[in-house]
């Protein structure tokens, strides 16, 4: 299948010349669920907005077998779907059913093609019945879920998600965690939840100081007491079938 995503010494300095990311080099495989994991600063949601072509480093990004450049922008942005950090940022038309049809619109497709796509991912994102509600009335679990929708409504070969677990409850976090079990796509997804790690994914990045620190299976990575502690992180619990 190959890989989603391949980095290879890429580096980038911030504004104010700080270093965010330090010659970073990684393969993605497709299909493969990845959590990035690192304390707050360490360059998780630095290392999404490389991937995605928001910001221009040093080194060389290829997604699907696409280099990231200006030139190849639009077929980047097509293939990876962001789901930033917060929802009031991605979910912005008068309905929830409007916010997820927007996408495949943009895309030109037939209305009844479109009418089709947004139920089917309402559904799946659990939020059938909810289509004509303003997203601003939706619950924190609810305005996560339905972010994700407004992606998955485009179909991306590779998702990324921006600390999707940050201010749930446990039941929303347990839904939430169904539903990424239930994607087939390419996930990678940034958190300070080591738990929620453990739960997500097949394959932790640790992050530090914007270079990769760590790369392994998630219960190897997050039950190492000496390496989460040097990295200003906690160890995970692994509940049985984790």
């Amino acid at each position: 299948m190959g890989d989603a995503v391949s980095i290879q010494k890429y580096s980038y300095t911030y504004a104010d010349e700080s270093m965010g990311l330090d010659d970073v080099s990684l393969n993605i495989p497709s299909g493969q669920k990845v959590t990035l994991i690192g304390a707050n600063g360490s360059g998780k949601s630095t290392l999404l907005l490389a991937m995605g072509g928001f910001i221009k480093g040093t080194g060389k990004i290829t997604i699907d077998g696409i280099e990231s450049n200006s030139k190849n922008l639009k077929r980047i942005r097509s293939t990876i779907g962001s789901v930033l950090q917060n929802p009031d940022e991605q979910l912005f038309m008068p309905t929830l059913f409007e916010d997820v049809a927007f996408g495949p619109r943009n895309m030109g497709l037939p209305f009844d093609e479109v009418h089709t796509i947004t139920h089917q991912v309402i559904d799946r994102a659990g939020l059938n019945g909810m289509e004509s509600k303003a997203p601003h009335h939706l619950s924190a679990g609810q305005k996560r879920s339905a972010a994700i929708a407004t992606i998955l409504s485009m179909s991306p070969k590779i998702i990324t998600m921006d600390e999707p677990d940050t201010s749930l409850d446990p039941a929303s976090r347990k839904s939430l965690v169904k539903l990424l079990e239930s994607l087939s796509q390419t996930l990678i997804i940034a958190t300070c939840n080591m738990d929620f790690a453990a739960r997500v994914s097949d394959r932790c990045i640790l992050i530090g100081k914007g270079k990769v620190v760590a790369d392994g299976p998630p219960r190897e990575i997050l039950t190492n007491r000496q390496l989460m502690e040097q990295n200003g992180l906690e160890t995970a619990r692994f509940d049985q079938g984790n």
